[in-house]
């Protein structure tokens, strides 16, 4: 089966999406992406999931890249983002999809799988920790450190100014510096991510994520999504983790057992927030063998695979 991608616009829940896709085989992934990604950084996975028998999307979520852009704060609440993955899902034609998120795109894969708003076949999340221990642990020491970015978010117009300034140079320096195998983040990387950031309005759609669910809200942090939270996730959950992240703690996703019936943890040691661009052999290696009902491998040094003697305990 090719695994070329190719772009297009996809109508869903009232906005337009700019959507890549790659196979055409019966079963359906849509991949969910963080900031400030895009698409783009489901290059690696796109092709390992159609040679896998699937259709596999990667949508620009609302206000990246070539998507919709709506103007509110309000527009960019959690609910507005699951219900978006719901309307692609319809819009694919899937009776029961696999679901894929990373960073942000795993906050909104968290909460659409534990409120059940569509099938899931499975649950793959990537450095985002269950929301129950994120609400609880996020202003506690010592994520509360970690977690800086996300109260200056709040501010109004500066962040834009900041992460815009000098060609979005910020924005390239997200993904660079705080990668540890800075090879995978060559300048025509960096530059698709830069690139998208400078789009008139991108920046604001992008960090009002932040402000339309970080903010101080009753209740606080998920606190609409409460309920869903709290109760233990039935579906199968493959988690998968870059130790050297340095805006989430590995202490995140301590306790996700007590609240996952059917986890599978595996954790990559010397590899970055930006696991699946950093690591994608050693990750698409751990996705093809959860998907195949097979023993997921473990990860050593550097993140590559070991073998079972080495393996460490995930």
């Amino acid at each position: 089966m090719s695994g070329e991608i190719t772009t297009s616009t996809v109508q869903a829940n009232g906005l337009t999406f700019q959507v890549d896709s790659c196979g055409s085989g019966g079963k359906f992934a849509i991949c969910l992406h963080g900031y400030p990604e895009s698409s783009f950084s489901w290059r690696f996975q796109l092709p390992l999931l159609a040679g896998l028998g699937y259709t596999a999307w990667a949508p620009n979520l609302r206000g990246y890249a070539g998507s919709s852009r709506p103007p509110h704060k309000s527009d960019y609440r959690i609910d507005c983002l699951t219900a978006d993955v719901a309307g692609l899902i319809d819009a694919a034609g899937a009776r029961s999809s696999l679901l894929i998120g990373h960073d942000w795109g795993g906050v909104i894969a968290w909460i659409f799988a534990l409120q059940k708003i569509r099938p899931l076949d499975g649950l793959i999340v990537m450095n985002f920790p269950h929301p129950k221990i994120y609400r609880e642990r996020m202003a506690r020491w010592p994520q509360i450190t970690r977690s800086w970015y996300v109260f200056l978010f709040q501010l109004p117009w500066f962040p834009e100014f900041m992460m815009g300034s000098r060609g979005a140079r910020t924005i390239r320096q997200t993904f660079y510096a705080t990668a540890v195998d800075k090879s995978r983040f060559p300048e025509e990387v960096l530059d698709v991510y830069r690139k998208n950031a400078l789009i008139p309005g991108a920046l604001t759609a992008m960090i009002n994520y932040y402000r339309a669910n970080w903010g101080i809200h009753k209740g606080g942090l998920f606190a609409e999504q409460r309920q869903a939270i709290e109760s233990v996730l039935e579906t199968p959950t493959l988690m998968i983790w870059g130790e050297k992240d340095i805006a989430l703690g590995k202490h995140l996703t301590y306790g996700t057992e007590k609240l996952v019936n059917n986890l599978t943890l595996r954790y990559l040691p010397d590899v970055s927030h930006w696991v699946q661009q950093e690591a994608p052999e050693t990750v698409n290696a751990m996705i093809e063998a959860w998907l195949g009902g097979r023993e997921v491998p473990y990860a050593g040094r550097g993140g590559k695979l070991v073998p079972a003697p080495m393996r460490r305990n995930g």
